[in-house]
């Protein structure tokens, strides 16, 4: 096994402020950066605070920035980098520091929270419910999701505009709202919740000008832009501008 010395930057500090600490530390071949993180917190700097769990790209706990980029410190190998590379280590910037690479994510669960969940049908148990393969297809792509959060870090909506939060739930939670808005089975409208409308009106939809950020930056490779937020904004611009679909509202309300 061959090894060498890298360079790394690793932002240490908590919400009073903070800044980049030079480290050099060895490097074995078919590390990650975690393994390095690891390696740091055992020689170097025993209270370095980072999060993890699960070291296999599955738990999406390890979300943190690695060259300015969001990553999962897990999945990002060390051979993707020069040896002579200074790698820097920081922090999800979207998201308030509590101590060193640990933020506080608590912002996505409050969006979670705001997603109405799914309707079931009136009259069918579950055992009962079918579906379409082509549309269990659809809808198990978003279920991949491990909520890394790192597509809602780097979305410039909220990465940028903090301002925007309480208005923009983020890719993630707007790919929830297409999930169920497209979910066969869903029975929403029949209990009065328009999932087109909320998506405007309560979840920042109209915000989103699919850069496909967050797609770039997904550990599973959701195409969460191209097969969950133009397809949305579509069926909302369908419901709220097509001509033809006020005239049927107009009607069915009479």
């Amino acid at each position: 096994m061959s090894s060498y010395e890298a360079r790394f930057k690793v932002w240490r500090g908590d919400a009073e402020g903070g800044g980049l600490e030079d480290f050099a530390v060895e490097v074995n071949d078919g590390e990650v950066v975690l393994d390095i993180v690891h390696r740091l917190q055992a020689t170097q700097a025993p209270d370095l605070a980072v999060r993890w769990n699960c070291k296999a790209g599955k738990c999406g706990s390890c979300s943190a920035e690695v060259n300015g980029r969001p990553r999962l410190l897990c999945m990002t190998r060390m051979s993707v980098f020069r040896r002579d590379e200074t790698i820097t280590v920081t922090p999800l910037r979207a998201f308030p520091v509590i101590r060193d690479l640990v933020t506080d994510v608590g912002f996505n669960y409050t969006k979670a929270r705001q997603v109405p969940a799914f309707v079931p049908p009136e009259g069918v148990a579950a055992g009962e419910y079918r579906m379409m393969q082509e549309d269990v297809d659809r809808s198990q792509e978003f279920r991949k999701c491990i909520e890394c959060f790192l597509c809602q870090d780097v979305c410039h909506v909220v990465r940028d505009h903090e301002e925007n939060k309480p208005a923009f739930a983020g890719p993630r939670f707007l790919m929830r709202v297409a999930e169920l808005d497209m979910h066969p089975l869903d029975a929403a409208e029949e209990a009065g919740l328009d999932r087109k409308r909320t998506a405007q009106d309560e979840h920042g939809l109209g915000y989103c000008n699919i850069t496909k950020c967050c797609t770039e930056v997904c550990p599973e490779g959701i195409r969460i832009t191209d097969n969950a937020l133009i397809p949305l904004k579509e069926r909302a611009a369908d419901r709220k501008y097509d001509p033809l679909v006020w005239l049927g509202n107009r009607i069915r309300r009479r």
